[in-house]
């Protein structure tokens, strides 16, 4: 049993080369079922999916492959692969990914985290909203891995200062060899060094040993299971809330701008999507999810009391928050006066979000009517913005200077360098995006949508409503072991294809399937920000099982609810528009060929 123990060890620590090898071997039969272009096509996507569900290669690595594969196989040139990893959907995402980076380097996205702390006041549940809020509205710009990232200690300093340091008996001690075993064996994301103290439960100083009542002695038994429960509210509403509030703006998670990307390539006439549009639909749905799901969380883990909400307050509680409420103020004063960098940050994000969202709204005309249509775009807003922010002076400017000859004549820093935006601007994310639309572009050229869509017969008599519910359930826990990226890469052209199946508007059913992608919570490995709340070793498998398993089943009601009501008006979802016609008359024009290729191809099989 050794032997085989030890040989089980050692395979697995080469998963990753085994699967790199075998996989393009294990995917040849696929080349010889399909018609040669299509077959080639389906091979290198589902290829580059097994390669991201597995992270054989990393992700980014994966994404380049249409450009070596595409070429050699004959599927597209590389002068048309290329240009699929630059498009201004790029742009846009790169525009916010520069904002963000602006923001953090001055720390105004810790004084607005602070600030809405100190005003929803420091009751637990309370302060579980706050930290909800703040996250989801810091999500909306930042990457959902930064904005968790920044709150979680500070969450950790509030928590400490109402319960002290948490007391971790053998129990716990177990717990956590447990959890951090599976974060080595599962290669989730590791805390950032920021972070690293928030794992740390020991304290090293003693107490001195007091006498206490048997009254006493029982309120602190309470209060030891009460602080349990709400440490865990609190390291698990600030994940939840980072994934939820990604969805409300195109720029918010990578999902929403491939949808934007891949509309662009299978629709070209579709012009109903943009940052306003969006931000319209997701934003409602956002807030209705973000409360439900605080509702969950703070009645699960004893924020709210539904039973006991008239009783008095224990003493060591009302001190507990006494402290809490310190502890914030003496953090955000830390902070000091805003300086002027973060007067110019928050006026050019200010300016930021009115501009894409007054571009073009819909429903009354936006700012980019005044020049030539279609030369405008979001990408064109962001950059523009963004631009400003590497030569904007950082210290306000005297006149006094100039007249001033002793003062020292030093070059005045910008609001953003270079330097500090290749640092902190993740760009594999941006290699991810382009191998997403070059996998795009290559389904379209080769001809496998139209050949995935004639296999779709059989969800013809699917009730779209039904169909909507059914590919969030299926995306949803998709994602709970795939990169969400990866998942909506793979199924918007699947999406795409039995829309104009089943004669309904493409979005109402590509819509739901990319926020649906961003909606899992309950693994560790669902996504980064569930990765970094779990490897702090205050939670367990069971804990986010439970807690997310509700969470997913609302987001797919919310989201039903939400593409059936104001969505339709927003999209035009009740008819099927020209745009998507055209698609399908070019369809259905070349449906027939593909069928008696393939026909004729399995003939001389």
């Amino acid at each position: 049993m050794a032997a085989l123990g030890a040989v089980v060890r050692k395979a697995w620590s080469v998963r990753r080369f085994v699967v790199l090898l075998s996989a393009p071997l294990a995917l040849v039969p696929v080349l010889l079922s399909l018609p040669p272009k299509e077959g080639r096509c389906l091979y290198v996507i589902l290829l580059m999916a097994l390669y991201w569900c597995t992270e054989a290669l990393p992700l980014a690595v994966t994404a380049l492959l249409p450009i070596v594969l595409f070429p050699f196989l004959g599927i597209l040139p590389s002068n048309k692969v290329c240009p699929q990893y630059f498009l201004d959907t790029n742009f846009l995402f790169l525009s916010g990914l520069i904002m963000a980076s602006a923001i953090e380097e001055w720390n105004l996205h810790r004084r607005i985290a602070l600030r809405v702390l100190m005003l929803v006041g420091v009751q637990p549940a309370r302060l579980i909203l706050g930290m909800m809020l703040t996250t989801s509205f810091l999500s909306m710009w930042l990457s959902n891995t930064a904005s968790t990232a920044m709150m979680l200690p500070i969450a950790n300093a509030i928590l400490k200062s109402l319960f002290g340091e948490k007391d971790t008996s053998k129990e716990m001690n177990r717990e956590n060899e447990e959890n951090q075993a599976s974060l080595q064996q599962n290669k989730l994301y590791t805390v950032p060094t920021e972070m690293q103290f928030l794992a740390s439960t020991e304290d090293k100083d003693l107490t001195e040993e007091k006498e206490v009542s048997s009254d006493t002695l029982s309120d602190l038994k309470k209060e030891e299971e009460y602080k349990t429960n709400i440490w865990k509210g609190f390291l698990i509403s600030i994940p939840y809330a980072a994934s939820i509030g990604g969805t409300a703006t195109l720029t918010g998670t990578a999902p929403n701008l491939i949808l934007l990307g891949q509309l662009k390539s299978y629709f070209p006439e579709c012009d109903v999507v943009n940052f306003g549009s969006w931000f319209m639909f997701a934003f409602p749905l956002m807030l209705i999810f973000l409360l439900l799901g605080w509702l969950w969380i703070s009645i699960l883990y004893g924020g709210i009391n539904l039973r006991g909400w008239r009783t008095k307050k224990s003493n060591i509680r009302v001190d507990a928050e006494a402290r809490a409420r310190e502890v914030i103020k003496e953090d955000y004063q830390k902070l000091g006066p805003t300086k002027f960098a973060e007067q110019a940050i928050f006026f050019f994000f200010c300016m930021f979000a009115i501009m894409l969202f007054s571009r073009d709204p819909k429903f009354i005309p936006g700012w980019a009517s005044l020049f030539a249509p279609g030369f405008i775009s979001d990408a064109v807003t962001g950059i523009t913005i963004v631009i400003i922010l590497f030569f904007f002076p950082s210290q306000k400017p005297s006149f006094r200077w100039w007249f001033d000859l002793k003062a020292p004549n030093t070059e005045t820093q910008p609001l953003l360098t270079w330097k500090k935006a290749q640092e902190t601007v993740p760009w594999n994310i941006i290699l991810l995006l382009g191998g997403g639309f070059a996998m795009a572009k290559g389904c379209e050229e080769s001809g496998l949508s139209v050949w995935i869509g004639g296999r779709l017969h059989p969800l013809e008599g699917v009730p779209p409503p039904v169909a909507v519910i059914l590919i969030t359930i299926v995306i949803a826990l998709f994602t709970e072991f795939a990169s969400n990226t990866a998942t909506i890469i793979i199924f918007l052209p699947v999406l795409a294809e039995l829309a104009i199946r089943l004669k309904v508007n493409p979005l109402y059913l590509m819509i739901p399937g990319t926020i649906g992608c961003s909606y899992a919570f309950m693994l560790p490995v669902s996504t980064p920000p569930n990765s970094i709340a779990f490897s702090s070793g205050h939670l367990m498998v069971k804990d986010m099982a439970r807690t997310g398993l509700l969470m997913n089943l609302m987001g797919v009601l919310l989201l039903s609810l939400a593409m059936n009501t104001w969505a339709k008006s927003i999209f035009q979802l009740g008819t099927f528009p020209a745009w998507a016609n055209i698609h399908a008359e070019n369809t259905t024009s070349l449906l027939t060929t593909v069928e008696n290729v393939t026909l004729s191809a399995l003939n001389k099989i």
